[in-house]
C-alpha cells in the first residue's frame, strides 16, 4: 500500500511538469505585469521560474524513486500477463521490463495530452468570432 501511494505521488509530480508548474508561472507573470504588451521582465520570470521549478520537481521525483526502491526493493515494475497467456516453459524472466520513473514519467506525458484534448474540444471554445 505505501509503494502505491509513493507511486502515486510520483505520478502526479510528473503530471505537475506539464501542467501546474508552466500554467502558474504563467499566471504570476502576469499579476506582475501591469500592461499587455511588458518588457523583459515577467519573460524572465517565466522562464527562471519554470526551469527552477521543473528542477526541484525532477529532484523530488529522484527521492520519491529512492523512497519506493526501499520499500520495495527493486525500481523494476513487473509485467503483468494474464495467467493464460503464459507458457508453461515460461520460466525465466522477462526482459525488457520497465522502471518505476519511466513508467511515471509516460504515464504523466499520456495524462497530460488526454487533458489537453479534453480541453481543446470541450472547453477551450472557438477561436472564430461569432459577429
Amino acid at each position: 500500500m505505501a509503494a502505491g501511494f509513493v507511486f502515486v505521488a510520483m505520478l502526479l509530480a510528473a503530471f505537475s511538469l506539464w501542467t501546474a508548474i508552466p500554467l502558474s508561472w504563467v499566471y504570476i507573470a502576469s499579476k506582475l505585469s501591469e500592461t499587455q504588451f511588458p518588457s523583459g521582465g515577467p519573460y524572465a520570470i517565466v522562464a527562471v521560474g519554470v526551469v527552477a521549478s521543473i528542477l526541484f520537481v525532477a529532484w523530488l521525483i529522484g527521492r520519491l524513486n529512492n523512497l519506493y526502491i526501499r520499500i520495495t526493493g527493486t525500481n523494476r515494475l513487473e509485467p503483468i500477463r494474464p495467467g493464460w497467456l503464459k507458457s508453461m516453459r515460461d520460466t525465466a524472466p522477462m526482459r525488457g521490463t520497465v522502471t518505476v520513473v519511466e513508467a511515471v514519467l509516460m504515464a504523466s506525458v499520456m495524462l497530460a495530452a488526454l487533458a489537453l484534448t479534453i480541453w481543446f474540444f470541450l472547453w477551450a471554445g472557438s477561436p472564430i468570432p461569432t459577429q
